[in-house]
């Protein structure tokens, strides 16, 4: 993708990897638009970031979806890049995740993980296609190649959104729009909770990593430890994932 002169609608703007790729395209020339559901956080990064445009959205509803993309292409016609970079990170023991009675809660991590990206997706692309340079970047997840057992449902929402990126830049191959997977390993952001990701790579360098990927014209970039789980065999996954379970199970027994 160009790097320049674009108009960039990121979801999940305000904090974390998102946050961090608004300031690199901001620093690079581009005219940025953030959105996420929490107004504190956005006007938070406003005041970091002066130059971003910001919204108010919960993506996990399918109106404000709708109400965002009519808001962003209305009033800045000339958007032509989608960071479909928002999610939510869940860890639960599935023997005491008592979804009879709390369903909602676990559906909102399906609604904002996969169902939000792919319908912004489709709502974008066609108006992308008439643009005479477009892309469409998915934040996708190590996890969706090795899956981690203490966040199931937040691994098969990665996984599922990798394989739509993939349908999806073979359908736009043909068009202007350029399809790109972001594979982040952990990070050490807050997501899923502050503290939990403490351990991962700094965020500075993993955007480091990522923007030379697209410097470069990559179409899957991906970071240290989920640069290597993108090209696992199956032998490798099952290896990996006894790994991790060995080694991690205690979690399980603490959720």
């Amino acid at each position: 993708m160009k790097r320049s002169g674009n108009t960039i609608l990121i979801t999940g703007g305000g904090s974390g990897i998102g946050l961090a790729f608004a300031e690199r395209f901001v620093k690079e020339g581009n005219q940025v638009i953030i959105c996420g559901r929490r107004e504190d956080v956005l006007k938070q990064a406003k005041e970091d970031l002066p130059d971003v445009i910001t919204r108010v959205c919960d993506l996990t509803v399918e109106s404000e979806r709708l109400a965002l993309f009519e808001w962003v292409t209305t009033n800045y016609p000339n958007v032509n890049v989608l960071v479909n970079n928002a999610g939510i990170q869940q860890r639960f023991n599935i023997l005491k995740a008592e979804a009879k009675d709390n369903w909602s809660y676990f559906s909102k991590e399906i609604k904002s993980n996969i169902e939000a990206p792919i319908h912004l997706s489709m709502l974008f692309a066609p108006f992308f296609a008439k643009k005479e340079k477009a892309a469409i970047l998915n934040v996708t997840s190590g996890l969706a190649f090795t899956p981690a057992m203490f966040a199931p449902v937040y691994s098969a929402t990665k996984a599922a959104l990798h394989s739509f990126t993939m349908s999806l830049r073979r359908q736009l191959a043909d068009t202007s729009v350029e399809v790109i997977e972001v594979v982040p390993p952990a990070v050490n952001t807050d997501l899923g909770g502050a503290g939990l990701h403490a351990q991962g790579v700094p965020l500075d360098a993993f955007t480091d990593g990522i923007f030379k990927g697209l410097e470069e014209g990559e179409k899957e970039i991906g970071y240290g430890t989920s640069a290597s789980a993108m090209r696992m065999s199956r032998d490798e996954i099952d290896e990996f994932g006894e790994k991790m379970y060995n080694t991690m199970k205690y979690m399980l027994e603490e959720l």
